[in-house]
């Protein structure tokens, strides 16, 4: 069974870094396509980034295209977000999400393609 659990967030300045961790921590013993999403308060859920279910296929929102990288190590069962260059945009809640589904290897980029979240953290940037 999978079981999510999102930790890494924090309080950052703007300019700063975090780097969010996603552990399966059911130790699945399988790989699954894999996303980033966040949602701030009173927006809708929104992806960030995805990652495919090899590792070699990912996927950027325009926000993040440039100041985030989405990486997997499935031997730790394991999928992070190293967030750089924050800013007071990226404040929200961010969740982890995967596609326990068949899938065709590719990444997906909507919340309805996921079936498994995790319970979030929270990303707060400040000023």
């Amino acid at each position: 069974q999978v079981q999510l659990v999102e930790s890494g967030g924090g309080l950052a300045r703007v300019g700063g870094s975090l780097t969010l961790t996603c552990v399966d921590s059911g130790r699945s013993s399988s790989t699954y396509p894999m996303g980033w999403f966040r949602q701030a308060p009173g927006r809708e859920r929104d992806l960030v980034a995805a990652i495919s279910r090899s590792g070699t296929r990912t996927f950027y929102s325009t926000s993040a295209k440039g100041r985030f990288t989405i990486s997997r190590d499935d031997a730790k069962m394991s999928m992070y977000l190293q967030m750089n260059n924050l800013t007071l945009e990226d404040t929200a809640t961010y969740y982890c999400a995967a596609r326990r589904v068949s899938d065709n290897g590719a990444y997906y980029q909507m919340s309805y393609s996921y079936d498994t979240w995790g319970q979030g953290t929270q990303v707060t940037v400040s000023s």
